[in-house]
C-alpha cells in the first residue's frame, strides 16, 4: 500500500564504508524521525572487501526493511549505475542522493524539503560555493581541484549552477527518472551531466548552500583518472547539450 503524504527515498552508494554507514544511517534516521517525514534508504553496496554489506544487513535489522533496503550488486560498476539500480527499487515520491561517507550532513535535507516545497522546485542541489556553503577538511590543492573543476565547467557549459560536481540533491521522482534516461555517463562525470541535462530540460533547479565535510573514515576514491574522465565529460557535454 503506497503511504499517505510525501515518501522520501535516500540512494546511497557504498563501497568500503563499513565504518561510516552505521553513523550516517543514525543521522539519516533521527532527522527524517524529528521532522516526521517517512522515509526510507537504499543501500546499494558493490561487493564492498570491508563487509559494508554485512554491516548494512545488521542496520536492516535494527531500523526494519520498511526503512533499510539492500540492494548489492556484483562488483564495484561505477556510481551512475548504482543511482539508475537503486532507483528501481525506490517507493518515495522523492529521491536524495548523498554520500555514505558522512561529508554530507542530514542536517540539510530539512532545508532543502523547504526549499522544494516553497519554490515548487524540480530539483534541490546543496552547493559549496554559494551563501553559507563551505569546504572544510580539504587541503589547498584540493579545493583548488574543486574550485578549478567548477570554474571549467561554468565556463564550457554555462549551466548556472553554482556548485555543478555536487553530488548532494534532491529530486521530485519523476524528474529524476527522466533525466537519468539521458544521462550518458557513469562515472564521476555523472552528477555534472545530470545537472546539464536537466537545466537543458527546462527543470527548475534551486540551490542549497551546505557544509561540505571531508570523509570521516576511509580514502577518497577520487584520483587522477578521474580528473581526466571529468575533463572530457565537460568537452563531451558542450559537443552534445
Amino acid at each position: 500500500m503506497a503511504p499517505k503524504g510525501n515518501l522520501y527515498t535516500v540512494i546511497l552508494p557504498t563501497y568500503n564504508e563499513r565504518k561510516n554507514l552505521p553513523i550516517i544511517i543514525w543521522l539519516l534516521a533521527k532527522t527524517f524521525t524529528q521532522h516526521k517525514l517517512q522515509w526510507e534508504i537504499i543501500i546499494v553496496d558493490d561487493a564492498s572487501p570491508d563487509g559494508t554489506l554485512e554491516v548494512a544487513k545488521q542496520l536492516q535489522s535494527l531500523y526494519g526493511q520498511d526503512h533499510i533496503v539492500l540492494k548489492p550488486r556484483t562488483g564495484k560498476l561505477g556510481l551512475g549505475t548504482a543511482y539508475v539500480h537503486g532507483l528501481q527499487y525506490a517507493q518515495g515520491n522523492f529521491v536524495i542522493i548523498m554520500d555514505a561517507d558522512f561529508s554530507h550532513h542530514p542536517k540539510h535535507i530539512p532545508t532543502m524539503i523547504e526549499l522544494q516545497k516553497a519554490n515548487n522546485a524540480d530539483i534541490v542541489t546543496g552547493t559549496r560555493y554559494k551563501g553559507d556553503g563551505g569546504v572544510f577538511g580539504w587541503d589547498l590543492k584540493r579545493k583548488f581541484v574543486s574550485r578549478g573543476a567548477n570554474l571549467f565547467a561554468d565556463t564550457v557549459l554555462q549551466p548556472g549552477v553554482s556548485d555543478l560536481t555536487g553530488s548532494f540533491r534532491l529530486y521530485k521522482r519523476e524528474i529524476l527518472e527522466k533525466v537519468i534516461k539521458s544521462t550518458e555517463s557513469k562515472g564521476y562525470t555523472f552528477q555534472m551531466e545530470m545537472m546539464v541535462r536537466a537545466k537543458a530540460m527546462g527543470c527548475k533547479v534551486v540551490e542549497c548552500p551546505i557544509e561540505f565535510v571531508d570523509r570521516v573514515y576511509g580514502e577518497s576514491k577520487l584520483g587522477g583518472d578521474e580528473i581526466v574522465e571529468y575533463a572530457k565529460g565537460v568537452l563531451s557535454l558542450w559537443l552534445k547539450v
